[in-house]
């Protein structure tokens, strides 16, 4: 069973990760709006990503018998200045989301909770694989400039994320 402290940071965690698919969202519905369909697309996969992440914290407290509780999640930004300002906002946004997780796996080990260090090494693992692909994405885009067609062939690389 889970102790209190955990069920709530995990409640919490699952608020953050529905604000990240929320983030990312909002982010495609940009790309839509300035007519990069390719980086729209990147943005609708990662956001169906992280609602699975918020689906794996809510099925493990289920499954340890605790209770979730949804919260309230905020509005995300729906302007940003370019596409590289996004990218940008993006690894900043993993880069916070690794350290909740890191916080969270600290907490499993303070409370002796061997299920959820496990569960969480996971997220852990799954953070290395963000912060490395919204890096290697923004030097792409520092690189190419933000305008012309290095941007059109990122964009048309970016939309077929998933089809693979």
């Amino acid at each position: 069973m889970l102790s209190k402290k955990l069920q709530d940071a995990l409640n919490e965690q699952i608020k953050n990760e529905l604000y990240s698919g929320y983030l990312y969202l909002a982010m495609s519905a940009y790309f839509e709006a300035n007519n990069l369909p390719g980086f729209a697309h990147w943005m609708r996969v990662q956001a169906a990503e992280e609602q699975d992440h918020a689906l794996k914290f809510f099925d493990f407290i289920v499954d340890r018998g605790g209770r979730v509780v949804l919260q309230a999640i905020d509005q995300p930004p729906v302007e940003f200045s370019s596409p590289l300002a996004v990218f940008e906002t993006t690894l900043q946004h993993e880069q916070k989301v690794t350290g909740l997780i890191n916080a969270l796996y600290e907490l499993a080990v303070a409370e002796n909770d061997y299920p959820a260090q496990v569960m969480l090494q996971w997220f852990i693992n799954e953070q290395v694989e963000e912060e490395k692909n919204a890096t290697q994405i923004v030097e792409t885009l520092k690189m190419i400039g933000e305008k012309g067609q290095a941007l059109i062939m990122l964009d048309r690389e970016l939309g077929q994320r998933g089809k693979e």
